[in-house]
């Protein structure tokens, strides 16, 4: 059995790369209001994927104004998919 990952357990984080896993990226400022998190909350969870290897980040100018995208990376993807079945095995031995 694939163990729960630590990293993307946290149901924001959950919630962060299940978003990022049906698109390419999205801008930060898109992901702070699905999740519903302050910006240096959303910033901390960024940070720390980052870190891992599980998302990337970029800067750039989008409508006349900096702003920082996210998107998933292959790693982060394929922890996203081991944690999904690992969830779905302690599913089943539920009565």
């Amino acid at each position: 059995m694939v163990g729960l990952d630590p990293l993307i357990h946290p149901p924001t984080r959950l919630q962060l790369v299940t978003t990022l896993s049906a698109v390419s990226e999205a801008e930060f400022t898109t992901l702070r209001t699905a999740l519903q998190v302050s910006d240096s909350v959303l910033s901390k969870h960024v940070s720390a994927l980052v870190d891992a290897g599980y998302l990337r980040s970029r800067k750039s100018v989008h409508a006349g104004r900096r702003t920082t995208w996210v998107g998933l990376t292959d790693v982060g993807r394929q922890a996203l998919r081991d944690h999904v079945a690992a969830v779905r095995q302690l599913i089943d031995m539920v009565d």
